[in-house]
């Protein structure tokens, strides 16, 4: 089980928002690049970056500085926000991002989501967002009508490489992961799930973690937590290494 480092992009900062919220934002930074190399200083495996002007506008708004991420980091980098056209996607993963996180496009444009998982084998995850468990989209602003286990059956037969699932209501709350739906949704499928939302201490971690034996949690995104000391990376990481 993998922990991801979240450095969530807006007007150029790295910033967290509570619940999605845009004006509830919390900058930790002003150098993002900087938060991204300290994390991987830190013995970060992999990293989350959010475009959050992206998801919110419907395009991408931060490439320049995302492309400069890329190129500071030896590690990999999963890239979601405001990812909606092939073509957006090709430039991001052109630039060095490894694999990217897509919300909207695949609740709203099946075919076109199939077409990106085809063109880009492996590379293409989706980010299951819920409130009241309803999924969101458009930056979590706009309800969908479908639950989770309304699209999952079409987003694996369309081929998504992995899955993220936020309980919307514990993001940037650090209230504890909903580990009821987590336990649900592995058992409903077999494609790789990353857990994220409210993840706030090395309990979380450790009350996550049995779930990553015989079955698909791969890994656990944790952002204001990080930014804030209440979840020390490299003790999480040292207390997952013992368990191995």
């Amino acid at each position: 089980m993998i922990i991801f480092p979240a450095v969530d992009i807006q007007k150029g900062k790295a910033v967290r928002l509570k619940q999605g919220i845009a004006d509830a934002v919390t900058v930790f930074s002003d150098n993002p690049v900087s938060c991204a190399l300290h994390w991987q200083k830190l013995g970060a495996k992999w990293l989350h970056v959010i475009d959050l002007d992206g998801a919110f506008a419907g395009n991408a708004r931060n490439f320049s500085l995302v492309k400069e991420i890329c190129q500071a980091l030896t590690i990999p980098v999963q890239l979601g926000g405001g990812i909606r056209s092939i073509e957006t996607a090709s430039r991001y993963l052109d630039c060095g991002v490894d694999r990217l996180i897509i919300g909207t496009m695949a609740l709203e444009d099946e075919d076109l989501f199939a077409t990106l998982c085809k063109t880009y084998p492996q590379k293409i995850g989706v980010s299951l967002d819920a409130q009241n468990g309803i999924l969101k989209t458009r930056g979590w602003v706009s309800d969908s009508a479908k639950n989770i286990f309304d699209v999952l059956p079409a987003i694996t037969a369309q081929g998504a490489a992995f899955l993220i699932y936020t309980d919307i209501a514990r993001d940037g709350m650090q209230s504890g992961p909903n580990l009821e739906m987590l336990k649900k949704l592995l058992q409903k499928t077999t494609i790789p799930i990353l857990a994220a939302g409210g993840i706030a201490t090395l309990d979380d971690i450790k009350a996550l973690y049995p779930l990553s034996i015989n079955s698909m949690l791969a890994g656990v995104i944790s952002g204001r937590a990080l930014y804030e000391g209440s979840l020390q990376l490299e003790e999480a990481n040292n207390w997952l290494s013992n368990q191995i």
